[in-house]
Order: structure tokens, then sequence, then C-alpha cells
């Protein structure tokens, strides 16, 4: 009897002692939070790889025609967003985006509780950004933006921005080999960040979340981002590929194909919800029965699922074997291989032979090489097709569902027989051929004002400007980078330009003409070496660019700490060269790569 007395008061104690805090909301359950508004619990960085997101908590109510504003701070600008009641359930309560990092945001909701009108104001403090530091070199976490060319109707704007470090101890530790080649040690840290039209920091990607250098699977660079109709986020990154939603949930996360290795450059969700992505082959038997992991030279479509569609071998539709263009380019600043010592350098043929060359990411003639460097693929839904960026061909090529070329924009030096009928030939304003002299790679003028033409060279992205394209004529944007402009390199590094351009293409009469072009006149200062895009928007016509490696154009001096980083970032009135809104980017040891505009209202809408 003493015993079981002693047992109910050891029980009795503990339960006294527990009571609190397991059952603090009496007989209705357990309260385990409490809220700091009308609502529940404000959850920062819900998925854990986006901190300037948070959540406030449902708490149970039923929540409904939701507005959000994350107000300005001091020269800053409001984000505001309608969230759909779907959107309020698959998050569990207000998503909050785009709050100030080191900062108290102030945020504004108004929302139905249960069908009751409710509006009210939370303080939210987000920290400060944190990314992978290189240790060296480095005098701040991100580059700063800088507004250079005001335009408040530009304000509210948000650009996706993908910069990639130099190469720092944690990267391209691993080679492929058995089968020899393939470009996995191209493996950079990446920096994956949103700002707005006043240049300030309003979202980042946590990306040591994504990346483990001890791990195969998780190395490489995070590239190709592309925002999907619904709003999400796509990008690949070496041998994965992903879906994330703004607020950082996770989609999908899958490896790709068997087939296929090496993603890098491109991805894109198709009008069809597909996605075409830029990959390599890793197994791939050549005509001289060598195997070998290819480079930069395929391209797949995958549906929504993970399964494979289809698949281009580009190096058994165009010429692995036409060396002309590799022979003249500048080896110190081959894609974002910048190696200084051989700036300004070309290889010689014997180089790029086969039985000279090593197997890798290297430049070279064959599959099993960096022969083509593949940095964009476009779907353009008209008739099914692909239209293919190729660097170290300089070439535009459009390539069809039965794996046929229906074109070719570029110089025509070195194409083969069957390749050389699939050129397009350049004409002015008023449909007159243009001579571009013996060789066919000076062609005079350069601007359309004048009827003038020129090549893209060493470019990167080339899209269908689907709005303005009718029928067989089509409109192609491409940002040319300007290295081997001309088949050649020049007497000096600072003759060189970069220009965005957009052609008239058309495919009837296999004809293209230079219909607008910008960036020839800022000179060496605006040159991209590698990298960049240009892309028309729609929503505001205005033509998207970014010359993503400005002030990289003397590598040696770039590699002595002489020449900085500062890229440009424009929007300009589509058909002109009145620039409507420009940033730059400063204080920056990271590589830009790509930028992207966001359109926020579809991430929340249902």
């Amino acid at each position: 009897m003493k015993k079981e007395l002693i047992s109910f008061a050891v029980a009795a104690t503990l339960c006294a002692a527990l009571t609190p805090a397991l059952a603090a909301g009496g007989a209705s359950g357990p309260k385990t939070y409490r809220g700091v508004g009308q609502i529940g619990a404000v959850v920062m960085n819900p998925y854990k790889v986006a901190p300037l997101t948070a959540v406030i908590k449902s708490a149970g109510y039923t929540l409904s025609d939701i507005k959000v504003t994350v107000k300005a701070k001091k020269d800053g600008v409001d984000i505001s967003y309608d969230v759909s009641d779907q959107k309020a359930l698959q998050h569990g309560g207000i998503p909050v985006w785009g709050l100030y990092p080191d900062y108290v945001n102030e945020v504004a909701v108004s929302y139905k509780k249960n069908g009751e009108p409710v509006s009210e104001t939370y303080k939210i403090y987000a920290p400060a950004v944190a990314v992978y530091g290189s240790g060296t070199n480095q005098t701040q976490a991100l580059p700063t933006a800088v507004v250079t060319k005001e335009n408040p109707k530009f304000h509210k704007n948000l650009y996706l921005m993908n910069h990639l470090s130099s190469t720092l101890p944690n990267a391209a530790q691993v080679t492929w080999n058995n089968p020899a080649g393939g470009a996995l040690e191209w493996d950079y840290e990446s920096y994956v960040w949103i700002v707005d039209g006043k240049g300030d920091i309003r979202w980042y990607l946590k990306t040591d979340e994504f990346r483990d250098t001890n791990n195969i699977m998780k190395k490489g660079n995070m590239m190709g981002f592309d925002q999907t109709k619904d709003g999400d986020i796509v990008w690949g990154q070496s041998q994965t590929y992903n879906r994330f939603d703004l607020m950082g949930r996770k989609i999908f996360q899958r490896e790709l194909p068997k087939s296929y290795i090496d993603f890098s450059h491109h991805m894109e969700e198709t009008a069809k919800g597909t996605f075409l992505m830029r990959v390599a082959s890793g197994d791939y038997k050549r005509k001289d029965g060598k195997n070998v992991r290819t480079v930069r030279d395929v391209i797949i479509e995958l549906n929504k699922d993970g399964n494979v569609l289809d698949e281009w071998k580009i190096m058994e539709i165009l010429d692995p074997y036409r060396a002309t263009n590799l022979l003249v380019l500048d080896q110190g600043a081959v894609c974002l291989n910048v190696d200084a010592s051989k700036a300004g350098q070309t290889a010689s043929k014997e180089e790029l032979e086969d039985d000279k060359a090593p197997w890798g990411d290297v430049t070279g003639v064959g599959a099993g090489r960096n022969w083509a460097h593949i940095n964009s693929a476009n779907y353009d839904p008209a008739d099914d097709s692909i239209i293919i960026s190729i660097r170290h061909q300089s070439a535009v090529v459009k390539i069809g569902r039965d794996k046929k070329v229906k074109w070719i924009l570029s110089s025509p030096e070195g194409w083969n027989k069957e390749l050389s009928a699939k050129l397009l030939k350049p004409i002015d304003a008023n449909g007159k051929k243009i001579d571009c002299g013996e060789s066919g790679s000076k062609c005079p003028g350069y601007t359309s004002e004048k009827g003038g033409f020129d090549y893209t060279w060493t470019q990167h992205t080339a899209f269908k400007v689907n709005e303005k394209s009718k029928g067989d004529k089509i409109h192609v944007s491409v940002f040319d980078n300007g290295d081997t402009r001309g088949m050649e390199q020049p007497a000096l590094p600072n003759m060189k330009y970069s220009r965005a351009v957009e052609y008239l293409i058309d495919e009837k009469n296999m004809t293209v003409q230079q219909v607008w072009e910008y960036g020839k006149e800022r000179g060496f200062e605006w040159y991209s070496p590698i990298t960049s895009v240009v892309e028309y928007q729609p929503s505001r016509d205005t033509m998207f660019v970014y010359s993503a490696t400005a002030g990289m154009g003397d590598v040696k001096a770039f590699r002595r700490g002489e020449a900085k980083l500062t890229p440009f970032l424009e929007e300009i009135k589509y058909g002109t060269k009145e620039v409507e809104f420009e940033m730059k980017f400063i204080n920056s040891n990271t590589i830009g790569y790509r930028s992207l505009p966001i359109d926020l209202q579809k991430a929340f809408k249902k």
C-alpha cells in the first residue's frame, strides 16, 4: 500500500510538470505555438533553400482572397502579389516572398479568415545573405547592383541572376574515364539570386543545399534557369535536373537518364510542357570503334515524369570535324574554361586532330571533345523543331524532329557539301544579296540602318521571337559574343566587341536579314568574351540583354586583378537602341552566366 501511494505521487508530480507543455490549449487540445497576429506563427525559410521567404501559418483557419505586400525600405520598392486559395493550402498559410536581407521587413497582408475580412501588418526580420565564400579576392557575399538608367516603370521588375565562381579549391576534383572524356571537371560554385528594379536583393538560393563536393551526383554548375508557365523555376546541375517553386518547395530533383551525362547551359519548358536539355552522351561509339563520353553535343527531350521522348545527337547531324572556327578561337577564354596563360593564342590544326588531342573538355574535333559547345536549345512549336546555338562553330542551326538540318546561320567557310546547301544567304532590307567578300566571313556595314549585316561569333542563346514571327518568316535573337569575328583574332584585345542582334529569317527562300543590333557602340567596355543572353520580353515590348562577363575581355589583366568584371543588364525598347533601363554589377569575384526576368504573379496563382 505504501509503495502504491509513492508511485501515485510520482506519477502526479510528472503529470503536473508535463501538463503546461503538452496541454496548454486545455481540453480542446495542445497548443503547439502562439500566433503573432490574428492567425499563426511566422516560419522563416520553410523549405530550407530560400532564406528570404517565410510562411505565416494558417493556424487551422480557412484563408482566402489573400494579398501580400512586402513594403519598400528607404529608396526601395514594394513587392505585391495575390495568393490563390490553392497556394495557401499548399504552403499551410500565407507565403511571404521578397524580404530584404538583414532587415526588419514590414509585411502588409489582407485576407478572409473563415470568411471574415482581416488586414494586418507583420514585422519580419530576414537574415543577411550567406553564400559560399572564396576566402580571398572577395569583399562581399554577392555583387552590388547599381542602376545606371533609372525608369520607374521597371522598378518592380525582378531579375534572376545566375553567376559562377572562378576556380575554387572545392571544384573540378573529378574527371571521367572508361569510356574516356566527358566534361564533369567543369564544376564551379554557383550563385543564384534575384534583384528588383532598384537593384536590391529580394531572394537567393541556398546552393549548399544542392552541392556536395564529395558526391559525384551533386557536383557541377547550376545553370540553365527557366521559369515555367506555372511560375516554377527549373535548372540543371551536371548529372541532375530540378524543379522548385519560388518559395523553395521541391517539385522534383532527378538524375539524368542513364544514357546521358554532364548537363550544363540550358534547360527550358516547351509549349507542350516537355523539357529540352543540353547534355552529352554517356557512352558513345565513334566510327573508329572508340567509346567516349561526349562533350556538350546532345539535346534531349523529357516529359513531365522524366521519361525520354527524343534525342538529337548533334555530332551525327552536323560535322564534328569542321575545325575552321576552332582554329581561330581564343584559347584563353573557351567559355568558362578561362586560362590566362593562353589568352590571345589559337590552336593549330595538328593540336585539334584525333591522334594528338586528349579526350574530354578540351578544344578539339570529333566526338569526345569540345568541338560544339552548344549553349542553348530553343523549341519552335510552329514546325516541331529546335534552334540551337553552337558556340565553337559560331553557328545557329535549326533541326527538325526528323534530325534533318533546316538551315544554318553561319559564316560559310569549312562546311561540307551537304551542309553548305543549308546555309542562309544574307540580304539587306531591300532583299538585295550582301557581298561578304571572298572568304564570306567579312560582311560590310554591320548596322541594320545602313542595310549591313554580320554573322554571330562564338554566340550564346539563340531564341525564336514568337510574337514577331509569322509563317515562314521568323525572328531570332542572339547574343553575339564576338570572339573569332571575321574568322580571325584582332591585333589587340580591345578591338573586340559584343552585340545583341536580331535576325529575320525567310525559311522558304533561305535568306537572313539583320534587323536590329545593340552593343557595338559600347565597345570593349561592354564586350563579353563568354556567356550572356538576349531575349524578347512581350509583356513590355523590350529586348532584355545581359552582357554577363563585361570586363573580362583582357583575360590576362583579369587574372592579375587589374580588370574587374562589370556585367551590364539592359531592357531596350524593341526595334530601337533606346535603353529604357540599365543596371550594372560591381564588386564581384564571380563570373556572370545568365539573367532571367521573373514573373512573380505566376508563382502564386493556381
